[in-house]
Parts: C-alpha cells; sequence; structure tokens
C-alpha cells in the first residue's frame, strides 16, 4: 500500500470496519463471562456486538456443554439464526472451525482437510470463510503472561502445553483445493495470514491467475510462529500489501489495543473480540462490546468515520471476481507480470513511448 503526504488524514481513509470475534474457540465457560454457550446466547452477542458498531461477525460455534463445535450442523444453524438476527452483518466463518480440545491433555489441532473443504457446503452460505495460507507454528501462548491467563483454563499445564504445540496446518495441496471450493461455492475467501512470505505467496497465486478475487486479510500478530508487536514489522506488511487490498490488523491481549491504535491512524481496519483479548488496558476484564464500544471512541478521536453495514460489504467486494490474473492485478493496483523479453520493472500504465505519439 503506498502512503502519500495526506494519507494520515481522516478524510482521506477508507471507512472503519470493525471485525469482532466474540466466540473464542480456545476458551472454556468458565474463563470468562462473556462466553456466550446456548444457541441464544450466540446470537444474543451478535445482535449485541452489532448494535455496539461491528459490521463483520467472526463464527465459531459452541455445544451446550461448552466446548467448540466441530458439526457443521451447528454451524449451518447459527448462520441461519444470524441471517435473520442481523441480516446487514458480513459472516465470516473461521477456517480452522474449531482447534480446541476435544478432552483435557489432548492435542490442539486444526481439523483435517476434508471436514474444513466442507466449510464450502454450509448451507446458508457465510459471506467469507478465513483461510491459512503455509503451514507455521501457531504457539499461542509464547507472549501470553501469567497475569493474562490469570483464572482461565489456560493455568492448566496440560492445555497450555496443547496449544503451545498448535500448528496452523495449510500446505500447498490444502489451499489450493480450499480457494477452489470456496470460489465455486461463491464464499468469498479471507486471507488470514502472520507473515511476509505469506503475502508473497497470495500474490504468486495471483499472478498465475489461480485466485482472480479481492484480497481481504488479517495481518495475524499473535507471535509462536507468526509476526508479534513490532510496529516495524505491521508497517513493512501493511506497505507490501496490494493497494486494493482490505488490511485488518489482529493481535492478541493487551497488545490488540496499540495495535489496532496504528491500524487506525494508518487507515486500516480492526479487530477485536473475546477471541484475542480478555482484558482492559488497565487489566480489568473486558467484554467483545466493550471492545467495540472503545474502538468506535478511538475512531470518532482520530475522525475515522465507521462504515455502514452495506459500506462495508462494498468495500470487501462479497461476491465480486474477476477474469484472469490481468484483471485481477489491475483491480488491485499490483504491476502487471512480466511480458516475454521485457526488461525492467513492468507499469501498470506507461507512458507511451515517443515513436507512438509520432504523427
Amino acid at each position: 500500500m503506498h502512503f502519500l503526504d495526506d494519507s494520515l488524514l481522516p478524510e482521506n481513509q477508507e471507512k472503519l470496519v470493525i471485525q469482532v470475534a466474540p466466540y473464542g474457540p480456545e476458551w472454556l465457560p468458565g474463563d470468562s463471562d462473556d462466553i456466550p454457550v446456548t444457541m441464544d446466547e450466540q446470537v444474543q452477542k451478535a445482535v449485541d456486538c452489532y448494535n455496539a458498531g461491528a459490521q463483520l461477525l467472526h463464527i465459531h460455534v459452541r455445544e451446550l456443554d461448552g466446548r467448540g463445535s466441530k458439526r457443521l450442523s451447528m454451524f449451518n444453524e447459527l448462520i441461519a439464526r444470524l441471517r435473520e438476527a442481523v441480516p446487514e452483518m458480513i459472516l465470516q466463518v473461521g477456517g480452522s472451525i474449531s482447534f480446541a480440545p476435544e478432552k483435557e491433555g489432548e492435542a490442539a489441532k486444526w481439523l483435517d482437510w476434508d471436514t474444513r473443504h466442507m466449510l464450502a457446503e454450509l448451507d446458508p452460505k457465510p459471506d467469507q470463510v478465513t483461510i491459512a495460507v503455509n503451514t507455521v507454528q501457531m504457539n499461542v501462548v509464547e507472549l501470553l503472561k501469567q497475569e493474562d491467563i490469570a483464572g482461565t483454563s489456560l493455568q492448566n499445564p496440560l492445555l497450555h502445553t496443547a496449544y503451545r504445540d498448535l500448528v496452523s496446518e495449510a500446505g500447498p495441496e490444502f489451499y489450493l483445493e480450499h480457494l477452489k471450493r470456496l470460489t465455486a461455492g461463491g464464499i468469498q475467501p479471507h486471507f488470514m495470514l502472520v507473515n511476509l512470505p505469506q503475502l508473497e505467496t497470495v500474490e504468486r497465486l495471483i499472478r498465475a491467475g489461480v485466485y482472480t478475487g479481492p484480497v481481504n486479510l488479517n495481518y495475524v500478530a499473535i507471535g509462536g510462529g507468526a509476526s508479534a508487536f513490532h510496529p516495524a514489522d505491521l508497517v513493512e506488511f501493511a506497505r507490501r500489501a496490494p493497494d486494493g487490498a482490505v488490511l485488518t490488523i489482529e493481535s492478541i491481549m493487551r497488545s490488540t489495543l496499540p495495535m489496532n491504535a496504528i491500524a487506525l491512524a494508518l487507515g486500516l481496519q480492526v479487530r477485536v473480540g473475546i477471541e484475542d483479548n480478555l482484558w482492559s488496558p488497565r487489566k480489568e476484564r473486558f467484554t467483545s462490546v466493550q471492545q467495540v464500544e472503545q474502538i468506535v471512541r478511538l475512531a470518532d478521536e482520530l475522525g475515522r468515520d465507521i462504515a455502514t453495514p452495506q459500506e462495508a460489504r462494498s468495500l470487501y467486494r462479497i461476491g465480486e471476481y474477476w477474469n484472469g490474473a490481468d484483471e485481477t492485478l489491475d483491480h488491485l493496483g499490483l504491476p502487471p507480470n512480466r511480458r516475454p523479453g521485457q526488461r525492467g520493472v513492468p507499469l501498470r500504465h506507461p507512458a507511451p513511448s515517443p515513436a507512438d505519439t509520432l504523427v
């Protein structure tokens, strides 16, 4: 993304889309008073987050025993109810489905490829399914301090070890097939990227014509195999992202707010919710709704306008695809592919050569 002299002025920035993740599959109900368990509670949580100002809902589902559900029938039920309760909200299903261990002491792991591919067949369809590209360690506890997990199940050594050893498994055999199925099913992929090499892989997929749609992505700064909290890494990721991409910043625990504050100032988008963070800046428990409200206040102080749900949907280009690599590169503001024998940097719109202007 290019940053011009006036790019930090709020009137020149895209309107703000607040992505909220209120379901927290890594937590158990006793970990927080803000964990919805019943289907009614999960629907109401979406309504409350929407009323607070969020336009995009990141979805996981719980069984009645409080554990993360891995049953796609439960996702179908929740999505159907959400379509009625918050019809304007963008519904985004977490592509891991639920990485939470089935039982205490078991491994935390993403489900097998065949199960994750079934997300393309959800009915009713979500607007987006998140997708990881390239396998990485996903040690979500590496950067957590004891005060971060105080009073939660992550103080249990067995669960702590399970999440320490978590791997986001997403090699080419998976993501090539998953992209094909999602796009064929009319579901927009939302890329969850943890480092620059993953962003480079996405660009190669575009240049090869494998993916020909909008690039909506999260920069996932959670450490443990992903990027962490260094502001320079965030800025470099934003600088390398396509001009036409929609970039959301996602972090973990009390670093969520400062990372989002940087995102707000840069004109980027933000993600909040208990899946990422349980705490206010002053180390008090903080609900998903309170986190949304805090971002709304901060955006107002910075002069960032909040997008309407319709504007958010337009920004994400839900349902839009393009014809081939050349058109996709042009929509995203990326340089075109090199033509055979072409030297130098291919320009998007090169000036005519003197020979071309002769009459």
